[in-house]
């Protein structure tokens, strides 16, 4: 798995326990795996398909810094699968992990179109 972006928890990322809010940490996930499906098609228009259960293993808290990894797990004809690990950057310790995330490959009126990627670039 490669990480890629990194956070720093800020006051507005928090929820009212003073932890990370996780409807912001799901919302930097998707943009970060939909940026780096869409390198692996060189570019195109991909739509967001499914995302399985979330695993919240740990939180994190103000001045906290994460990391998201992403890793490529499969490409259909016209979808591609990651799947994600948030962690703390300094300790490693595991926040949220989403075993599938799948991306549809689209055209220009938002069907299914083949996209022709096999393996991660």
């Amino acid at each position: 798995m490669r990480f890629f972006t990194r956070k720093l928890i800020k006051h507005e990322d928090l929820n009212p326990n003073n932890t990370l809010f996780g409807g912001a940490v799901l919302r930097w996930i998707d943009e970060e795996a939909a940026i780096f499906v869409r390198c692996q098609l060189n570019g195109g228009r991909i739509v967001t398909k499914y995302m399985s259960e979330i695993d919240f293993v740990a939180s994190a808290g103000l001045g906290d810094v994460i990391e998201i990894g992403l890793e490529a797990v499969s490409f259909g004809r016209t979808s591609i699968t990651v799947r994600c690990e948030v962690r703390n950057k300094f300790s490693h310790e595991t926040i949220i992990k989403i075993d599938k995330i799948v991306f549809v490959s689209v055209d220009e009126n938002l069907r299914p179109m083949e996209h022709g990627v096999t393996e991660e670039t």
